[in-house]
This record gives C-alpha cells, structure tokens and sequence, in this order.
C-alpha cells in the first residue's frame, strides 16, 4: 500500500473521525491541487479493494468487511489489546477481538468500545479488529507515581494501563513530590500517536507510607468510602428503635441450640446453625439461622439505597469496606453471642438416606449460645479423632481454643452432628458432579507496626467444610422454594463451559500425564483435580480449569450452577455483605407473611448486571492489593531465595509460583545463561539447543528474587544454579495462556462467592 493510501486509511480510522466527502477529506488532509488527482485514485483504489465504503450521501467510511462489534476493552502488558464484545439480543457474546497496540485509538481498559473486525476468528488465529470509536469510558480517574522530567510535571499511572505517563502540567501540582502516588482526572487520553493530558486532584503519600497502599487501590477502583449522612441517621434510628424483647410476628428460637463459626477476625456474623436429630424418625433436622437485615433496611429508604449502590462489601487487607454502616452490619444485624437478633431461618429435614424432606421457612429471634472460631472447631474435630493439631506456620490459633470442660456436653454432641451431618452432605453433592477446585487464598501476616513481614495459604479444613455444606443447602433449599411457587429472584447462575474449552484443557491435561477421555464428564474432571490435589502442578492445573469455566453471575433467568451441580441455586446467607441476598430476604419475607410474592423480571436482570459488575470490582480490588502488598515485602527482599513451581512457559521466559506464599514472576530467557534456549510451541518447553535442558509446566525450580516493579506491578525471578546438575522430572507444559496468576478461592468465608 503505498504511502498516501496508508495516510487516507490513518485519517478515516481515527476515533475522532466523521464520514465527509472527498474533497472535506482532502482539505483536512493537506492535499494540494496537484495532488488532488493521485488522491481520487488511490481513495477509486481503496474503495475497490473494500478498505474504504462510500455512503449514500457520497461520504466516506471505513469498509466492515466483517461487521463492527461493540464490547469491553482491555489492554494487556504488552501493549497489545482485547474487546470482548457485548451478548446480542440473549445469543452468547462472541469470541475476543485481538487489538493491535497501534489499532486502539485512545481506548483504556474497561472503556466500552466500537470495533470494526478486520479478521474472523479461526481454529489457528484470533478474530482482530481496529477500535473506531470510544462508546463511553470505564473512569476517568487514575492513581499513578508523579515525577518530573524536562521541567514537566507526569504522572506513571500504575499498572498497563497506558504505555506512556500522563503528563499534568507545572511540577509540583497539589504539592506532589517525586515518587508520591497522586490521583489524576483524565482531560485527554493517550493516544499512539499523543500524550494523554491529566490533572492532579489528590496526593495520597510517598509510597510505602502507612495506608498508602491500601488508599491508592481504593482510589484506583473508585470504591465507596464514606456513608451519606442521610444512610447513617437511617442506621442510628433504627438502633433506637430495636426492641430485643418485641418478637411479634417471629418465632422464637431463643432457647434452641444454636452456635456460629467464622473466621477468628470476623466482625459481623450473619449465619447460625443448629443440627438435631428427630427422635421419631431419625430424619436430621438442619436449622439454618441468617441474620434479617432487611428488618432495618426499609426498601427504597437511604439505607437500602446505598446498600444497593454498593452491592458488596469489600475485603481489603486490614480494612473491610462495608455494605452497610457499622451500626447495621457488626450492631443490629449481627448474630453476636448472647444477644437476641431477628433472623431468616431455614428448617431442612433430611432422611438418614439424605433424602430432602419438609423444608420450612420463618421470621425468627434467636439468641446465639456460643460464638466459635474455625480454628476452635477444628481443634475440636481434632482432638475427637484423634488427630494432628493444625500446625502454627498456618496461621491458625487452635492454642486459643476453650477446653472440652468449658464447652457444654450438649455443645460438644451439636458439633459432632455437625460434622457427621456435614460430611454426609458433602458426599453427597459430590456424588452427583459437583467441582471442588482447590484455589487457596491469600492470607498475609504482619508485623508490629502493621507492614507485611509474610504471606500463606488459608486452610480449607473440615470447620470450613461442614458451614460450607450447610450454607450451599439453605441457598439450594430457598432457590427450590421459590421456583416451585413460581416466583421471579435473583439467581446464583454458573452457565456449562463452552464444549471447545473444555476440550483445550483436556488437551493440556493430557500433555501433564492425566488424559481426558470425556472433558465434558464432570466426575473425569473431578478425577484430576484429585490427582493433582498435592502435586506440584497443583496450581496451574486447577487454574486452568477455573480459566475454562464461566463466571458466575446474577440473574433472573433459569439456569444451572455448574460447578455446585445445581438445578436451582440462589444467594441467600449473606445480607450483611451481599445485596443480591437481601433481595431474596425481601421475596421470602412477603411469602412467609402472604403466602404470596412477586418481582419484576426486567429490573432483577438489570439488578443482577449491576451485582455481577461489583463484585468483580470488589474481587479485583482485593486481589490488586494483595498483590501490592507482597510486592512491596518482596522489594525489600532482593535476592532471597523461594522453592517455586513453574506455572507458564513462553517465547520470552517462564513464569513461576513461589510454593509457600501467593507471588508469581518472571524467569526471562536472557537470564538463562547457561544454554540458548528454545521455545517448543507445541510441547509448550523451553529447551536448551545443546544441553537439551527443559522447562515445563509444573517444573519444580529454585528461585531467587531479581527485580521488583511496583508501578508496573511486575516480579522478576531469576533461576538459582542448581547443585549436582541434578534436576527433577519435567512434568507437563502450558496451555496458550501465558501467566497465571494466584488463583482466586470461592470466597473469604464458605458460601460468600459460589
């Protein structure tokens, strides 16, 4: 294409272009008299060979040789970028539209884009498009490090999500200094061939100054801090007007059996159980207790307004974002030890077969006789069984827990139903397909003074399991209820993976040494995630086949949990932090009272878009600031050596989990000095052309750290010299996916996310 072509193809594809007529074209382009007649025939060639179109009224656009899409943006760390275009009219959304870095116009991550599609998709290939048009912008606000250059004041916005730094007027603006983490309001955005413009509006602090952190991914997610006035009086006459002896119109469960189990830090308990056995007919008896928000939310009051904006409370390290004031979600609402509190109760009968039987729903009180920790309990499992304590490297605080003799027998007999209970319900559900991924989350340890001095994986034992068990059939039995009496609610919905990837990762875990015969077949699937429950590849196995799963979301419209293997699944245990769950609250609170409910299907779609929207926001915050804070301990630590599994191999290096702690880096090719390496695509390996030495996927590796970007939030590994030559068995190798990150557990507290 020769140069002038190139130049009329620049000018009709830029975002901020308008279809006008050729000689408009050629005046806006600089194209003189004499080079008028070279214009109209390169613009007669293009249009021949559908680079451009011609309109009716004679102006002229880009050729769709395959159509336009509109979808969400994302710009990846190589600069490059993809559009995951919007669903159409009920139909799934269709494949991701690779960008080109030079085809993105001004778009950022998150913005909703126009795209034209210059190429379809295909078994070998990405479908590719070039953004025209920026339909509306994720933010304009963005948290970055300031400096200076050249007598400029710029802004190195944190992460990928610009190539360049944002440049934002006279140093020294709103008082940044070098290196301080500011906040800046868009005026206008990069662009390849222009510097995005901005402005300071806050400066947070030096980085590594207490808080910092924790306010730069607030700030960068645009995360509710404050509570309106109008909410907080709501919550502060509601406090006032709580009356634990008015029981009117609830049943009072205040002299039941009734304990919780939360996390050892937990400050709002909104779910309590009790498990009894019928004395006539054997039937275990399943009484699930869950705190009733909705009594002190008033719909369409501040309250519930702002509970809805928010959607979800965020769990931060060392900070919890609310959905509800402090007043609601640790006063009020919480089921504390002692205390009279109005719940939402589910009373499940279960033959000894596990046969569902009579389920029943009330408005109830109770009073909590004993507040438990999962360490606690499971100190309790323990030592009933006989085995080991939970070791002190886990984080656990099993030392704290009471004495047999300070618990009452018929605590002690509860908590053995529990379990027995709970394991049978487990087998259960296990029995008829559902996915146990094993993804463990995060947990860091700190110092005195606050600052990071650490990091391991949560436990996931029997305590988690049995209020696991018992949350997933209270959601399961509400969600049956309400679809049998033919009530519109916001389901908990988790879609069948597409058939292809499935079959990809079938491949993949064939290449590991765990073939697939049926990737469709949840109990094959299930079988290797046993296998490789405590291998080495672990991790990027497991990873891998939550990457193959679709997202669970919110919706109205009927449709499987996958992964539970559930017909009818709802969010139903946690009002206090998830608002999706308060909506259920509300339809079960007029069935109780009425025998009757109803909800309107259309605003219960948009509701749950909006849910769906948060919580990954929330998600992605908290795993962002996760990996803030391990970098940062980690950046102090240069040269300190980790044992690690390989979890990604590409053209440029390998990427490496660290065993004990949640970081992932990179091992760069040019650092394996030892042999010139190179990449197997197909067996997914990098092999040393002389030694013949490979890295694979699931590789064990000892590493060390080399460098450590906080602004680009980037880890560099480099591999620690082996002794004796000697090297542990190559495993497997990657799928087409070139990093992965710490995976992402069902939630904090069992329940909270499936």
């Amino acid at each position: 294409m020769s140069d002038l072509a190139t130049r009329i193809i620049k000018a009709v594809t830029r975002p901020s272009y308008t279809p006008v007529k050729a000689k408009v074209l050629a005046e806006r382009m600089g194209i003189s008299d004499d080079e008028y007649p070279e214009f109209r025939k390169t613009l007669r060639a293009l249009v021949k060979e559908s680079r451009l179109a011609v309109n009716k009224d004679q102006t002229l656009r880009p050729a769709d040789p395959f159509g336009t899409a509109i979808g969400t943006y994302r710009r990846t760390g190589s600069g490059a970028g993809y559009v995951r275009p919007h669903p159409k009219e009920g139909m799934p959304a269709g494949p991701d539209i690779f960008i080109r870095e030079d085809l993105a116009g001004d778009a950022a991550t998150g913005d909703e884009v126009l795209v034209r599609i210059t190429r379809v998709a295909s078994k070998l290939k990405d479908a590719a498009g070039q953004v025209v048009r920026v339909m509306g912008r994720a933010t304009r606000t963005f948290v970055g490090t300031y400096f200076e250059r050249d007598g400029q004041g710029l802004v190195r916005v944190n992460g990928n999500v610009f190539a360049h730094s944002i440049a934002v007027g006279d140093p020294g603006a709103k008082g940044a200094k070098p290196q301080d983490q500011v906040v800046i309001e868009m005026v206008r955005f990069p662009s390849p061939d222009e510097r995005g413009e901005g402005a300071i509006t806050e400066v947070l602090g030096a980085h590594g100054d207490p808080g910092v952190d924790t306010r730069t991914v607030i700030k960068a997610f645009g995360l509710p801090e404050e509570f309106p006035g109008a909410a907080l009086d709501e919550a502060r006459q509601a406090a006032r007007e709580f009356d634990e002896a008015d029981l009117a119109g609830r049943t009072d469960f205040t002299n039941d059996l009734v304990v919780t189990i939360d996390p050892v830090d937990a400050r709002d308990f909104d779910d309590a159980v009790s498990v009894e056995i019928d004395p006539k007919t054997k039937h275990w008896v399943l009484t699930v207790h869950i705190a009733d928000v909705g009594h002190f939310a008033r719909p369409g009051g501040s309250l519930d307004a702002e509970a809805r904006r928010r959607a979800t409370s965020v769990y931060l390290p060392q900070k919890v974002i609310p959905m509800f004031p402090e007043v609601i979600s640790n006063g009020l609402a919480s089921l504390q030890e002692g205390k009279v509190r109005y719940v939402k109760t589910v009373r499940m009968e279960f033959t000894p077969g596990l046969q569902k039987g009579h389920v029943r729903f009330f408005n109830g009180a109770i009073r909590v006789r004993q507040r438990f920790s999962y360490e606690q309990v499971q100190a309790h499992f323990d030592s009933q069984s006989g085995g080991r304590q939970p070791p002190e490297s886990s984080g656990t605080q099993a030392a704290d827990a009471p004495r047999s003799e300070d618990v009452g027998p018929d605590v002690l007999a509860l908590l053995k139903r529990m379990k027995d209970l709970a394991l049978l319900l487990r087998k259960k559900r296990l029995k008829r397909g559902a996915l146990e991924l094993s993804m463990p989350e995060a947990v860091l340890e700190y110092d005195a003074n606050g600052r990071v001095s650490g990091a391991h994986f949560a436990e996931h034992n029997l305590s988690h399991q049995v209020i696991e068990e018992f949350m997933l059939a209270a959601n399961e039995a509400v969600a049956e209820h309400l679809t049998r009496e033919g009530v519109p609610f916001l389901r908990r919905v988790h879609p069948a993976p597409n058939e292809d990837k499935l079959a990809a990762f079938a491949r993949f875990a064939d290449l590991l040494g765990y073939p697939i015969r049926r990737p469709q077949d949840r109990f094959e699937l299930q079988r290797v995630l046993d296998k490789t429950a405590d291998q080495p590849e672990r991790a990027a196995v497991h990873y891998a086949l939550l990457r193959s799963l679709k997202q669970a979301t919110y919706s109205p419209i009927q449709d499987e949990h996958y992964a539970l293997a559930m017909t009818h699944y709802c969010h139903f245990t946690s009002p206090i932090r998830r608002y999706p769950d308060l909506v259920v609250h509300r339809l079960l609170d007029r069935w109780i009272k009425t025998k009757r409910a109803t909800a309107d299907e259309t605003e219960l779609v948009a509701l749950g878009e909006h849910c769906s929207k948060m919580e990954r926001r929330a998600e992605t915050a908290e795993r962002e600031l996760v990996k803030l804070k391990i970098l940062t301990y980690l950046s102090g630590r240069l040269g300190e050596r980790f044992d690690a599994v390989i979890t990604g191999v590409a053209d440029y290096g390998f990427f490496a989990q660290v065993e004990r702690f949640p970081a992932e880096g990179l091992v760069h090719i040019s650092s394996l000095t030892d042999d010139y390496y190179l990449f197997d695509q197909e067996g997914h390996a990098l092999e040393g052309r002389r030694s013949r030495r490979r890295f694979r996927l699931g590789d064990r590796v000892r590493v060390e750290v080399a460098r450590v970007d906080l602004p680009k939030r980037l880890l560099d590994f480099r591999l620690v010299p082996e002794r004796g030559g000697e090297r542990k068995r190559p495993r497997g190798e990657d799928d087409d996916i070139p990093s992965y990150g710490p995976g992402r557990g069902w939630g904090r507290k069992p329940g909270r996310r499936r």
